[in-house]
């Protein structure tokens, strides 16, 4: 059942070869690795808004300082892009900032922007499926679901999850649409917007509600320079999506690098463009930050008014919000994957799923994302100071190993291409110091202790690892195996065909010492099975033990001490006989193994832990829906 299940779900299983028919032409590329930047520009503006505006309580104050920080991001854009087509050209298995840091700058600077990229992943996520709620909640249809939110946000959470676990292109596929969609109806509201505004009839503005605006002036009040720098720290999450083509360059088709390179550059062009659109935009159309109604929902009402396309557009713009998430599930799992076998997380998640694609990662992605959304009640704004440290943490690094990288290659003009990602690492060390500190009791604290507790963990893992690989080690010496007594214990709980196969499993080991154990709850049963034993003229010696509170586990354990005294340098090898039911009718199956106890599992799971002794199960196939087949033949043995 949960076979048929997991095929409809996620799809058949795609075999190793068909891995290179799983990577992405850069058309289906740019929607899945783009996503995450593009949606940004749904939100960037609001944000910086959030802070500029109401935290001086004047709007006007607010808009005025919008595009110039607009302007600001996009030049820290360009600058962030071009230092990363070098990371892409350098490192092309993909990784990004942590592979970057782990081969020019060192192991613990490898852990903390790997940290940080989870930390990073995980918000993305949570932020644009919040956004992207928000959006919807934003047109006044659905107004009404707006207490609601964090459920949609965890159904609409599931669907993309279960989207990735199809596998890479499948979900490349089902996302492209609706980012296209949202680029083209975007770049349709900024140029037509600011084509009336500046060369035909004005837009109206965006008539204030004062009850939804939380300044307490529309006019007044004060914007100094630590508002700007927070807005500015805001605005910068807009630069989210660069680090994910630098981790997913793998994925892109041959030639890798260059389609990466490619994609990159394509994806910040239309991402600077329409995020200073949209600033250039809010900035003529006056509209103001709400938890009710999103900035842009106002600036399409205005440009669109009431009508198809307006629904249209918020639509779609609440697809990219929640796609954006896409981006995250895409490349989360393979950063976990490298950081994986590099020793510092479980290996489970260096494995792939059925579909090609790292599934351990994409699920505890969605759990850890799912916790935040419920945690912060499905808020963007409250997740924002949470989601930019990460971001510039990673930039940092990636950018500073880079200048490493070249100082150390010195191919052909590294001069220059050192300069550029060393000033990019400066810039984006400075907004990290300017969000670390204008955000810091905004939330902006909790990656700044999360990062170094996954460091723990990194290590810790990573020294479990160690001990396990010392413990397992062998030298030239030791190849020669010893000579080992082996004593063979065969549990019997009744004289039938499982046990008469068990037996005569235990006595083709051909081992030093070999015996049956029976254990006992009442003086009855000793009797009876010793009566039985003899009847049936079994060879194997039989032990007897007693249980008077009626327990299995430990009179076996107890009988076990006993062998280990009798004989030195021995091996023990327990051997429990049980019996398999044929499947059938799945229901029917299910409820039939019901009816019988597991305690061979408690027993296997117990001596799992006690040194020197195998435990092995000869399984007796039970098959009664056969005519003629092992049921006709299950039933007790007689002399």
């Amino acid at each position: 059942m949960y076979s048929a299940v997991k095929r409809f779900l996620v799809g058949r299983p795609l075999s190793t070869a068909e891995l290179e028919h799983q990577r992405l032409p850069k058309t289906l590329a740019l929607p899945v690795f783009s996503s995450d930047a593009l949606s940004s520009t749904a939100y960037a503006s609001e944000e910086i808004l959030f802070v500029t505006a109401v935290g001086a309580s004047s709007l006007a104050l607010g808009l005025s300082a919008l595009v110039p920080i607009a302007l600001a991001v996009a030049i820290l854009l360009a600058i962030v892009v071009t230092s990363y087509r070098q990371t892409i050209h350098a490192y092309p298995t993909g990784g990004g900032s942590y592979v970057v840091s782990r081969e020019n700058l060192g192991r613990n600077p490898s852990l903390v922007a790997g940290a940080a990229l989870l930390v990073d992943y995980t918000l993305t996520v949570a932020v644009s499926v919040s956004a992207g709620v928000a959006a919807l909640v934003s047109i006044p249809t659905f107004r009404h679901l707006g207490d609601n939110r964090v459920g949609i946000a965890l159904i609409l959470l599931s669907i993309i999850g279960l989207a990735n676990l199809r596998g890479v292109r499948e979900s490349g596929a089902v996302f492209a649409a609706p980012t296209y969609s949202y680029v083209l109806l975007l770049s349709g509201l900024v140029f037509y917007g600011l084509a009336r505004e500046f060369l035909g009839t004005p837009v109206p503005d965006v008539p204030l509600d004062p009850e939804r605006f939380e300044g307490m002036s529309v006019f007044g009040g004060e914007l100094g320079l630590f508002l700007i720098l927070k807005g500015f720290s805001s605005g910068a999450v807009a630069l989210t999506g660069i680090e994910a083509m630098a981790d997913g360059v793998p994925v892109f088709r041959k030639p890798e690098s260059k389609n990466a390179a490619i994609t990159l550059t394509i994806m910040a062009v239309i991402l600077g463009t329409l995020f200073f659109g949209t600033a250039l935009l809010a900035n003529r159309l006056r509209p103001y930050p709400s938890h009710e109604e999103t900035v842009l929902s106002q600036m399409a009402d205005a440009v669109f008014g009431q009508g198809a396309l307006y629904l249209v557009f918020q639509l779609a713009t609440a697809g990219i919000l929640v796609l954006a998430a896409n981006t995250a599930f895409a490349d989360f799992p393979r950063v976990a994957s490298i950081i994986a076998r590099d020793g510092f997380l479980p290996r489970q998640l260096a494995n792939r799923g059925d579909r090609l694609v790292f599934s351990n990662g994409i699920v505890i992605l969605g759990l850890g994302a799912g916790t935040l959304i419920t945690g912060f009640g499905g808020r963007t704004n409250a997740l924002i100071p949470l989601y930019a440290v990460g971001v510039f943490t990673s930039f940092t690094f990636s950018q500073a190993g880079m200048v490493r990288y070249q100082r150390k290659w010195r191919r052909p003009g590294w001069q220059l291409r050192a300069t550029v990602s060393g000033f990019g690492a400066v810039v984006t060390s400075g907004v990290l110091l300017v969000v670390a500190v204008t955000k810091f009791t905004s939330g902006a604290w909790v990656p700044l202790v999360v990062v170094p507790s996954i460091i723990s963990v990194f290590l810790a893992i990573r020294r479990h690892y160690d001990r396990v690989d010392a413990a397992l080690a062998i030298t030239p010496e030791e190849v020669k195996p010893e000579p080992l007594n082996h004593t063979v214990v065969v549990l019997v709980g009744r004289i039938d065909r499982r046990a008469l196969k068990a037996l005569d499993y235990a006595s083709s080991l051909r081992p030093n010492h070999i015996m049956a154990l029976y254990i006992a709850q009442e003086e009855a049963d000793r009797e009876a099975i010793q009566a039985q034993w003899e009847a049936f003229g079994i060879a194997v010696p039989l032990e007897i033990k007693g249980s008077p509170y009626r327990e299995l586990v430990e009179p076996v354990e107890r009988f076990l001490e006993e062998i280990d005294q009798r004989w030195t340098n021995d091996t023990v090898t327990v051997v429990i006989p049980e019996f398999v039911l044929g499947k059938g009718v799945a229901g029917k199956w299910l409820f039939e193994n019901v009816l019988h106890n597991q305690s061979a599992l408690a027993l296997k799971l117990a001596l799992l832990y006690r040194p020197n002794t195998v435990v092995t199960s000869v399984p007796f196939h039970v098959d009664y829906a056969a005519p003629g087949g092992d049921a006709d033949k299950a039933g007790t043995m007689t002399p």
